[in-house]
């Protein structure tokens, strides 16, 4: 049986498709990782997008949820087509810090674990409690078509729900979150 090979895609609706980004094949310590410990990559390169009014634009580094979209092979390449609203930011460098929410998410540097008990006893990773608080680094614009006045600005301490957002780790190991304004629960000072 013969199946066709495609050589381009043309979103639809509110679509975006995007060039996947490398996936980790070494781990930060240089341990080769087998293709199942690989983390499947949940940023890429915009190639094309449906709407003129597109908040994303060709050529954009976006960062998109992680269960979100369709994995495509084009051009023995993966891509991923998704829904705009599906898309998180938009990466302004190198880093999570300089990411760009879209809509009316928020960027939060999660505050670090515990590492010891209040006894003393030092705590294993897998033991720790995740924190659900941190710094709010940016705030998105709100959604498209609303006026949205935000009441979360940047450099407050803000509480978050448990299984709230899209978590991500930089490369010099401080954790981000970007959760929907509604998933932030209190400012605390």
């Amino acid at each position: 049986m013969h199946t066709k090979q495609y050589t381009s895609v043309k979103p639809a609706g509110d679509r975006v498709f995007v060039k996947l980004g490398v996936e980790e094949e070494v781990s930060t310590g240089g341990i080769l990782l087998p293709n199942t410990a690989q983390k499947k990559p949940s940023e890429g390169s915009v190639v094309a997008v449906a709407a003129e009014d597109a908040t994303v634009k060709i050529g954009d580094q976006v960062v998109y949820s992680k269960y979100a979209g369709t994995e495509i092979e084009l051009g023995g390449e993966d891509h991923v087509l998704l829904k705009e609203e599906d898309v998180v930011g938009i990466k302004g460098g190198s880093s999570y810090k300089d990411l760009k929410p879209l809509g009316d998410r928020v960027l939060i540097k999660v505050s670090k674990a515990e590492e010891a008990t209040s006894g003393g006893v030092l705590l294993t990773d897998s033991a720790r409690e995740k924190p659900l608080t941190g710094e709010v680094i940016a705030v998105g614009p709100g959604k498209k078509g609303e006026e949205n006045t935000p009441t979360i600005t940047p450099g407050s301490t803000v509480m978050y729900q448990k299984y709230a957002g899209t978590e991500f780790k930089d490369k010099d190991g401080s954790e981000y979150i970007v959760v929907q304004g509604s998933d932030v629960m209190a400012t605390l000072s």
